[in-house]
């Protein structure tokens, strides 16, 4: 019996009805078997570029879109993978920091869909939607070609479809009880999970979390000989106030301080969020120079986070949010140390 042979799609609609067929995001088997076994036969196009990886429970997208942004400032070409989509699913797979157009996520789709069968027919179990969609990514990012990939986890950390890449940085958001079905009940079982993102010889860049957390992140840091970044000693929000829209913010970073950097988004957690992409950004590049001021400012300028706090109108004022979880509609400013000179890291 012959093998399955992918027809290609010729419309968005079709693609996404390939892929919306596959097993849901919310169908999950805890393995890499299958993503490893579809990225080999891709050609490992995930080893053709350096990356940044991000986990967390809130606060990933709005912080790989403010990693992206610096990337770009630099003159880096950029691959960002997020999810889940806000309005098309196109969104997910973005190059220089704009989402796919429907031409080029047909071509993404069509350039991996032929293996998704031998795949399918080799493992127990058959590619999920979101295995499929990180196929996707990584193919179109060795492609286009992107100088570094911006990349946030589906779920957890360990087995995320996702962690087939050794990032350079891996970056973890504030972690609380998510996905507790998949992840685990409490914060520590879900933080172990998560650290797994954390890989030999990179720098973790870690928001400020609770003291068991902590312990859990830093003892993978130890345990594969990462360098950390921590929020309130290594990096921080030194101070913000209030803007016509958005908030003026001053960071310390890893390599020097900005001063009164406008933020176009509100709440102090995107400050922090911002804080932790300018860290990640600071590790990533290395040596002892900060940031020029005018990368920093010119980025954080132009930043978005569609769905997020987001204004979609005045009079009356509309806002929009995506809190998916009990923490992100309360979550709480977080306690910090402003950094000082003699807590710094070398990252």
């Amino acid at each position: 019996m012959s093998e399955p042979v992918a027809r290609p799609a010729e419309t968005v609609a079709e693609a996404e009805d390939a892929l919306l067929s596959r097993w849901p995001e919310t169908r999950l088997e805890p393995s890499l078997d299958r993503i490893r076994a579809f990225t080999e036969l891709l050609g490992d196009p995930q080893r053709a570029y350096r990356s940044i990886h991000l986990t967390g429970t809130n606060g990933k997208t709005s912080t790989s879109r403010m990693i992206d942004a610096l990337l770009r400032a630099l003159d880096l070409r950029t691959g960002r993978f997020t999810s889940p989509h806000v309005e098309r699913m196109s969104e997910r797979i973005s190059i220089d920091g704009e989402p796919l157009d429907d031409e080029a996520f047909v071509r993404a789709f069509n350039d991996v869909a032929p293996y998704t069968h031998l795949v399918d027919a080799a493992e127990a179990h058959p590619l999920s939607f979101f295995e499929t969609v990180v196929g996707m990514a990584y193919a179109a990012f060795a492609d286009a070609p992107v100088d570094v990939a911006v990349v946030e986890v589906g779920m957890g950390g360990v087995w995320d479809a996702t962690n087939v890449i050794d990032a350079d940085v891996a970056v973890i958001t504030p972690i609380a009880v998510d996905h507790a079905n998949y992840l685990g009940g409490t914060a520590v079982e879900i933080a172990r999970e998560k650290a797994g993102i954390i890989k030999p010889g990179s720098v973790a860049v870690l928001a400020q979390q609770s003291a068991d957390v902590a312990a859990v992140l830093l003892e993978r840091v130890a345990e594969v000989g990462a360098t950390v970044a921590r929020e309130g000693l290594e990096f921080g929000v030194v101070s913000r106030a209030p803007a016509v829209g958005g908030q003026v913010v001053t960071f310390q970073g890893l390599r020097g301080r900005y001063d009164e950097v406008f933020l176009p988004l509100y709440g102090a957690h995107q400050a922090q969020n911002a804080a932790a992409a300018l860290a990640a950004v600071e590790a990533f590049v290395g040596g002892d120079e900060p940031l020029g001021d005018d990368v920093v400012r010119g980025a954080f300028a132009e930043i978005t986070s569609p769905g997020r706090l987001e204004v979609v109108r005045r009079s009356p004022t509309i806002v929009l949010d995506a809190a998916h979880n009990p923490t992100a509609p309360r979550r709480p400013r977080r306690r910090w140390r402003t950094p000082s000179s003699s807590t710094r890291s070398s990252a």
